[in-house]
């Protein structure tokens, strides 16, 4: 929501600077965004008097003239079309900064001729993208008030600030100036100004009907227009221009601009029709399945069953609470308008805007839920608007349907402020704060208020609303801080161990190079299909959008989706992790956290030290067994299968379980998938499944933990190499290696793995270096064949393996 300070002083009587206002307004719960103030960057720009403009001696498209500045006289070198003498335009001196061009001005001399400064263009001066000439006063209405020297952005009302607000969706009322305005004036920025203007007598009975179908009796509850005759549309006044450009809304023609003017004035949409254009009167009803609207900007939309429209008696005209149609749009041309003011539901505006893909400033404000008191207010304050701008004259109001009853009474128990906010406040102050705010006192007894809700309060609903609406007011900054009582001499941790577990993994992740991601819980039910989901009960039963249907059953889709939009522009080597939630089913255990990590590109770019490579297997693998790691599980007993899921290559993934329960799964990504979700391969990637790492044994009460034991004693390495079949998994034998002696062997590794004839067909060699880390005495050469033999003997046992010689 944007206005200039100006716009909001014809609402509030306040003598407040732009500093003070914004601070307010956030203190209130209307988050400024940002505050343009143009005042300083237009500041070195003034009005100047072309005395003379003569041809350039050596340049035929340029012109010398001779300036009457601040200054004194100016000469200056012009290219535009429309230099001459005796017209009144815009100078910037040597010195200044073109907000149009990023450029500072300098002296100088073009084609033999000294230049000091120069006359401007709407662009230069950053106002358009106007630069077939310079700014010529003549063609504006402030020309008369024009002196030479004066301030340009003051002579056009360009040093007026603009104020962003952000609104939530709860105050609809402050999608309108004069809703902010009632709030600051509650604060005590200023005084809220009277706007309740006399209605306007009508002359003539109009012409022009308005019936609201039944079926639409809830979607349209309400229907004001007027027909206006004899009117003059044209360009609407400077004042109205500036205030819709400062906005950033296009001027377009009076009818037009007066109906957006009040859209952001008092949060109250307006539509006109040229009357020429329509068949017969007004009709509100529902759409019908594949009728067609030309909407005003430019696009038809085919509607589904069931939406608002305007209709005359031949065709639709446009959806109502959204966006006006083309076909009975007004034109310079227009003599006679249909002026439209009317109520429509919130949600199935949202639902058809959402639907169709439409935002408009109507939309925004009616989905949100206007005043619905303020029909009648609206259609007489554009009337009176239309009729000084432009003429014509106006016929009886014409009302279909009634004013939804909105009137209802809340309760505010007194202490309610204390006890839900923390501040003790005298009734009279709460009962102010209200009233001030647009609330009417129906009674007062034993500490206790009851309060009519104004029209235009739809989110309040409840005593907890009103206590939030005092709070607010007085102040969020006045409350004072007082800290919670202890209940124990030490307090409960913050983070329960799930909690800790999830950050270290984050950590980990991050640690090894991997960024962050954070996607949507929702994908297509293809996609889920293909990734083990897509059950009935995921379905979502109103998506945000038509690719993003059910609940996610893995999170690598997203993950996929993510690389693959980095690779299309330009980063093919992208790493990415997210621990979060997947759906298997709609029951409470059907829900999971997992960590996912993927690698997706061809290997980085080439170094002249090693050869690029894709990510494989062992790099998921070793994700895996890393986040496993900081999530606490016994790596050292975990069990690799080969079972990984369909979406996994065969033969280059895995699972690693501990016993029966799956911890993990990893591998290289098919390729078929790859191909079906137009993803560009290789990828690697695992999933840990952080729920089912079983929680750390718990303590005895008072033990301390396990002090970490260091030896002093060197490790030592022994290599062994023996011969298995050839599907022997290598796990196995590091299994059976580390099993023969738990105490001293620190570490198994596979350092090679070698098959050809001299092995055998059907089998292989594999060498694994044993680390041995006494921790009493150094081991004899006698203990060390001891724990040879026996590492020997338990691989032999458990694999069949045979001792290479």
């Amino acid at each position: 929501m944007k206005f200039t300070l100006s716009w909001l002083k014809d609402h509030l009587d306040t003598t407040a600077t732009v500093a003070e206002i914004a601070e307010r307004l956030t203190a209130l719960g209307l988050e400024v965004e940002e505050v343009i103030d143009r005042t300083a960057e237009l500041a070195p720009f003034t009005v100047a008097h072309v005395k003379s403009a003569e041809p350039h001696p050596n340049a035929d498209k340029l012109r010398v003239c001779v300036l009457d500045t601040a200054d004194g006289e100016i000469q200056v070198v012009c290219g535009a079309p429309n230099a001459r003498g005796g017209m009144m335009g815009v100078y910037a001196p040597v010195g200044t900064h073109i907000p149009g061009t990023g450029l500072d001005l300098k002296p100088g001399v073009i084609r033999g001729v000294q230049s000091n400064g120069m006359l401007c263009s709407e662009r230069e001066m950053g106002l358009s993208d106007n630069h077939t000439g310079i700014i010529d006063l003549a063609d504006y209405k402030e020309a008369a008030r024009a002196a030479v020297g004066q301030s340009f952005a003051a002579l056009m009302g360009f040093d007026d600030p603009v104020i962003h607000v952000a609104i939530t969706p709860d105050r609809a009322d402050c999608t309108g100036v004069r809703g902010i305005a009632r709030d600051l004036a509650a604060a005590g920025v200023g005084t809220l100004k009277p706007a309740r203007p006399p209605a306007v007598p009508g002359t003539f009975k109009s012409p022009i009907g308005v019936e609201i179908l039944d079926e639409a009796a809830t979607a349209c509850p309400l229907f004001v227009g007027r027909h206006i005759r004899g009117l003059k549309n044209g360009p609407s006044p400077a004042w109205l221009q500036r205030r819709l450009l400062a906005v950033g809304l296009r001027p377009i023609s009076a009818l037009v601009d007066i109906t957006n003017f009040f859209t952001l004035d008092r949060a109250r949409p307006l539509h006109v029709f040229d009357v020429h254009k329509l068949s017969g009167g007004i009709v509100v009803r529902l759409s019908r399945p594949g009728e067609e609207v030309a909407a005003l900007n430019d696009r038809t939309y085919t509607l589904a069953d069931g939406m608002t429209v305007i209709a005359d008696h031949d065709a639709a005209l446009g959806l109502g609470g959204i966006i006006g149609g083309e076909p009975s749009s007004v034109t310079d041309e227009t003599t006679d308008v249909f002026l439209e003011a009317a109520l429509f539901d919130p949600v199935r505006t949202a639902a058809t805007g959402r639907r169709l893909g439409i935002e408009s400033d109507a939309r925004y404000r009616f989905e949100r839920g206007v005043d619905p008191d303020a029909v009648l207010r609206g259609a007489e304050a554009a009337t009176r608007m239309i009729l000084e701008l432009c003429g014509g004259e106006p016929s009886e109001l014409v009302i279909a349907g009634r004013v939804p009853d909105w009137k209802r009474t809340v309760a505010l128990r007194a202490s309610r402020v204390k006890t839900l906010g923390g501040v003790e406040l005298p009734v009279d102050r709460q009962a102010g704060i209200l009233m001030a705010l647009g609330f009417k006192l129906a009674e007062s007894e034993d500490r206790v208020l009851r309060v009519e809700v104004p029209s235009w309060r739809g989110d309040i609903a409840g005593e907890a609303d009103l206590v939030e609406e005092v709070l607010r007011v007085h102040g969020y900054d006045r409350i004072a801080a007082e800290p919670l009582t202890r209940t124990v001499t030490v307090t409960r941790p913050a983070l329960d161990a799930q909690q800790r577990r999830t950050a270290q993994v984050r950590r980990t992740l991050a640690a090894l190079g991997l960024d962050e991601a954070v996607t949507w819980s929702f994908l297509a039910e293809p996609v889920a299909q293909a990734f083990g989901g897509g059950h009935p009960g995921l379905r979502l039963v109103n998506p945000i959008a038509a690719n993003l249907t059910v609940m996610r059953p893995s999170i690598l889709p997203n993950l996929i989706e993510a690389a693959e939009r980095n690779r299309a522009r330009g980063f093919p080597d992208v790493c990415l992790f997210e621990v979060g939630p997947v759906y298997r089913d709609a029951t409470e255990k059907g829900q999971e956290t997992v960590a996912t990590a993927l690698r997706a590109g061809p290997g980085g770019r080439r170094h002249w030290a090693e050869a690029p490579r894709p990510a494989d297997v062992f790099d998921a693998k070793a994700d895996a067994l890393a986040v496993l790691e900081a999530a606490g599980a016994p790596v050292a007993n975990l069990q690799v299968t080969t079972d990984a899921p369909a979406w996994y290559h065969p033969g280059r993934s895995g699972v690693l379980r501990l016993g029966p329960t799956v911890l993990a799964q990893f591998g290289e990504l098919h390729p078929a998938l790859l191909k079906t979700l137009d993803a560009t391969g290789p990828a690697a990637a695992c999933e840990v499944f952080l729920n089912r790492v079983p929680p750390p044994k718990a303590k005895k009460d008072g033990a301390a933990r396990a002090p970490l034991k260091l030896s002093p004693f060197q490790p030592l390495d022994r290599d062994f190499a023996f011969i298995v079949d050839a599907d022997t998994p290598a796990d196995r034998l590091i299994r059976a290696a580390r099993g023969a002696d738990k105490a001293l062997i620190a570490d198994v590794t596979v350092f090679d793995v070698f098959t050809g004839d001299a092995i055998g067909q059907g089998r292989k060699s594999v060498a694994l270096t044993v680390t041995l880390q006494p921790t009493e005495a150094t081991l004899t050469d006698e203990a060390i064949e001891a724990i040879a033999q026996k590492i020997v003997a338990n691989v032999a046992k458990q694999t069949g393996a045979v001792l290479r010689g």
